[in-house]
């Protein structure tokens, strides 16, 4: 009976210290991205709390295409992209293609990202293009980068990576409390009120 639950014993103790083990290495980039999405979750959460508003001087340019650059947006499979990135050589536009539509001899585009919009005007028979740029604010800076809905595939990978890690972090945190024995029933009662207040307030107060 004793040899086996020598073995049992043996791989509980093993768990426990790989749960430590992982827990440590975790917690050097999750507690980071924890803090910085509780923080932005806050802003977001309160924008009463601080005063946005759109770039009052936004960057308001004219430039003209070349002929051949001109022709060769026009004969692209997507003209609106090929007018862009011809125009993106030519000065710093700020946001991804967004929309893009030709109505007549006029191309509208417009990009939108987390630092900033740009909307592009085309005359198509001359090539000339009115770009006005906008930047956006710190704090819209920081929603936009919470939210990760113009921030790129890169920062949605980010954001994928450091809800992935939070939430490893949380699943070793409860395989530790296990670990404590004299902890243990404080923990589970603590888990279960805490889920108990989180359903009571969604079925009384959410709408």
């Amino acid at each position: 009976m004793k040899a086996d639950a020598k073995p049992h014993a043996n791989l509980k103790i093993e768990i426990y210290r790989q749960s430590r083990l992982w827990h440590g290495y975790l917690s050097a980039f999750a507690f980071l991205a924890l803090i910085f999405f509780a923080g932005t979750g806050l802003i977001l959460n309160h924008p009463e709390w601080f005063s946005t508003r759109p770039d009052p001087h936004p960057v308001e340019r004219t430039v003209t295409l070349t002929p051949a650059e001109l022709a060769a947006a026009k004969s692209a499979p997507d003209p609106s992209r090929a007018l862009t990135k011809a125009l993106a050589a030519k000065l710093k536009l700020r946001g991804a293609y967004q929309s893009g539509e030709i109505l007549d001899d006029e191309a509208q585009v417009r990009l939108e990202g987390v630092t900033g919009s740009s909307d592009i005007l085309v005359d198509l028979r001359t090539g000339t293009a009115e770009v006005t740029v906008a930047r956006t604010d710190l704090v819209t800076t920081l929603n936009e980068l919470h939210r990760g809905k113009n921030a790129g595939a890169v920062w949605k990978a980010v954001i994928d990576v450091s809800a992935g890690l939070v939430l490893a972090l949380s699943l070793i945190g409860y395989v530790l409390f296990f670990s404590l024995r004299f902890r243990l029933r404080t923990s589970l009662i603590l888990t279960a009120a805490s889920l108990a207040v989180l359903f009571g307030v969604f079925w009384l107060f959410v709408p």
